[in-house]
């Protein structure tokens, strides 16, 4: 299943230069001698992006404070990674900060226990409110956002839609009204994507603030396997439903089963599609492949069957800092921590990637020249139409939902049968995990 770590990985992929960076960087100094402290900062993984931040603030943050060294070490993306970061809070031997995800993620890692607690920390009344949920516990907040949020939903042509006279879509009827005409223009109305088969997903997992606005509960529901919140019932179906639809009417190109996601982003930046169910993260691909046709490209929410429709937030990752830091050490990493979003520390995640989204905290902004779905999203921040990805309210994630969409959205099963299918794949994920009630 589509995970926050999943499109971490893809942004960094998407939205970074080739750049070059030593696995262990950081101003060097012998440390902790004449008044000095040296901590040390865990990258949030070893791609160019995630190393170029950690180096430029380990810098940045050196040269404010002269009398706090950081050094910088990478780590492996994936599991790898995960595991890397458990066994090192269990040993007391994690790195005083460390950059890692918020969500289900985040609540794996024991933070009551394992973490250093930061409610009290000036900058937490900065932060949004979504995105306090994903790093705390009922005992505290645990992290620092670095990094935008992205959304879940559909892009779009803009200069397609112009030209057919089409409005932005606020219900899904309108959404079909609007692909059978562009579909009568001769351009591909819904593009997918299924040669990456994790883009399978969108419908279902960007349509979850819908869901969330008609339930509010439907997470916790889900959770607790009550039997109210199935993805073979409403309104968790919709999604199902819909991936279905696009595919019995035709309204998908032809080579959806073998386009990749980076051919899918050209078509859409081109004009030969007109909507792509997306994550507004992978917009670092278009900046890279066709900058001249950027702004060309705009996001609404997945409009739903009924009421207003609520863009699905995928929030920024976290800075931690383990119980294991303590003393001076301490004090020198709650600075650092505060210092990812001061003004420097804003400016160097606008410089390091492309944002796909509004940030997660109001000390930061964004840049003149983000792309303008990055301000079409921000609407939707700005009226309170928004709500969180699953993953950040629930530990469940059935493993198999990428195969059953490609089923459902390539005719193969029905949405009842590819909905029903995923209930049961959550369940044995849930009773793998000894989640109770399952």
């Amino acid at each position: 299943m589509f995970t926050r770590r999943t499109a971490t990985r893809v942004a960094a992929i998407l939205g970074g230069a080739a750049l070059l960076g030593a696995a262990l960087a950081g101003c060097s100094s012998s440390g902790g001698s004449g008044g000095s402290t040296t901590i040390s900062l865990l990258a949030g993984g070893n791609d160019p992006v995630n190393t170029q931040f950690a180096n430029d603030l380990a810098k940045a943050f050196h040269k404010a404070n002269p009398s706090i060294t950081v050094k910088v070490e990478t780590r492996p993306a994936g599991t790898d990674g995960d595991n890397l970061i458990k066994t090192r809070l269990s040993t007391g031997e994690m790195n005083d900060v460390f950059l890692y995800n918020s969500g289900s993620l985040f609540q794996a890692l024991r933070p009551d226990s394992q973490l250093q607690p930061l409610t009290d920390e000036a900058w937490a009344k900065d932060l949004t409110s979504d995105f306090k949920k994903t790093v705390s516990t009922d005992k505290g907040l645990y992290g620092a956002p670095w990094g935008t949020t992205f959304d879940g939903g559909i892009l779009y042509n803009k200069k397609v839609y112009e030209k057919l006279g089409l409005s932005v879509p606020t219900t899904w009827d309108e959404f079909i009204s609007n692909s059978e005409k562009i579909k009568a223009a001769g351009i591909a109305p819904v593009i997918q994507s299924y040669g990456d088969t994790w883009t399978s997903q969108l419908l279902v997992l960007a349509d979850f603030a819908n869901v969330s606005a008609k339930d509010p509960n439907w997470a916790t529901d889900y959770t607790a396997n009550k039997s109210n919140a199935k993805y073979a019932k409403e309104p968790a179906l919709a999604g199902f439903t819909h991936t279905q639809e696009i595919f019995d009417k035709g309204l998908m190109n032809k080579d959806f089963a073998s386009l990749t996601n980076v051919n899918a982003l050209k078509m859409l930046a081109t004009g030969e599609g007109a909507q792509y169910p997306m994550l507004s993260a992978v917009i670092g691909n278009v900046v890279q492949s066709n900058p001249d046709q950027v702004d060309d490209i705009g996001y609404f929410a997945v409009p739903p069957d009924s009421g207003e429709p609520h863009a699905t937030v995928w929030e920024s990752n976290g800075a931690y800092i383990p119980k294991s830091t303590t003393g001076d050490k301490l004090t020198a990493a709650k600075k650092l921590v505060a210092f990812i979003n001061s003004p420097t520390g804003c400016d160097l995640q606008n410089k390091v990637g492309t944002p796909g989204g509004p940030f997660a905290t109001s000390a930061c902004t964004l840049p003149s020249n983000a792309p303008a779905l990055v301000k079409d999203m921000l609407k939707y921040q700005d009226d309170k139409k928004t709500g969180l990805a699953l993953e950040f309210l629930s530990p469940i994630k059935g493993p198999n939902l990428e195969k059953i969409l490609i089923q459902v959205g390539s005719g193969i099963s029905t949405a009842q049968q590819g909905a029903a299918l995923y209930d049961q794949d959550v369940k044995a994920q849930a009773q793998q995990l000894g989640i109770k009630g399952w």
